[in-house]
């Protein structure tokens, strides 16, 4: 006779979201440039980063963020990689467009657990990508970037608790780009800068590949 207890009405599967990391993305001399450009961007440049690109929100997001940063340097090397990404996240970006730009968090600064994709807002974000730069030794203590895990229920009507949810933390190594999909749940920690200055902050291209807007008509 089997005696094995009957799994919990409540039992919920842990499973580990898929990131790709790369470090020593650009290399010094491509990255040291990069870093230098989004040091320069200051003044009337940078804004207070918004949640849903609509509403600021500084209990669930404080940052500040620049979308009309360039970085032509760093779309290129993407690409470059971009068939492999696409093969370990399961992920098509054929004929994607890309959209990003910097986000600056300095002491104090976060970013609550939030997605980057749902069916009303960004449903045509396809993959999203987040390169980091930093002066070395690194100014700054926390800004890690937590991905947390896919918590399903192995029962209907199960929902699970969010404070019992896992996850990884993932440092913003300075040369460095994740790339994930944008439905899994992540929050950038905390972010400690002693000297609060400018300089000295965490500095991050955000941004995603994007299906091609139907509303564009595609000419060729």
């Amino acid at each position: 006779m089997d005696q094995r207890s009957p799994v919990s009405k409540d039992a919920i599967w842990r499973l580990p979201v898929t990131v790709c990391r790369i470090t020593q993305f650009l290399g010094d001399r491509t990255a040291g440039a990069l870093l230098e450009r989004a040091i320069a961007s200051t003044g009337d440049m940078l804004k207070p980063s918004m949640i849903r690109d609509r509403e600021v929100d500084l209990d669930f997001r404080r940052s500040r963020s620049y979308q009309g940063f360039a970085a032509p340097e760093l779309m290129a090397a993407i690409d470059d990689v971009l068939e492999v990404v696409e093969h370990t996240l399961g992920v098509s970006c054929r004929h994607a467009e890309p959209s990003y730009g910097l986000n600056v968090h300095n002491d104090g600064d976060f970013y609550r657990a939030h997605q980057d994709t749902s069916a009303e807002f960004a449903p045509r974000r396809l993959l999203t990508f987040v390169y980091y730069l930093h002066r070395s030794p690194r100014p700054f203590v926390g800004g890690e970037l937590r991905v947390f895990d896919a918590a399903l229920p192995l029962h209907t009507g199960t929902a699970g608790k969010w404070d019992e949810r896992t996850w990884r933390d993932w440092e913003p190594e300075h040369d460095s780009i994740v790339f994930f999909r944008p439905t899994a749940w992540h929050e950038v920690r905390p972010v400690g800068c002693p000297s609060r200055r400018h300089a000295d902050s965490r500095f991050a291209v955000n941004g995603w590949l994007c299906s091609p807007d139907p509303t564009t008509r595609r000419v060729g």
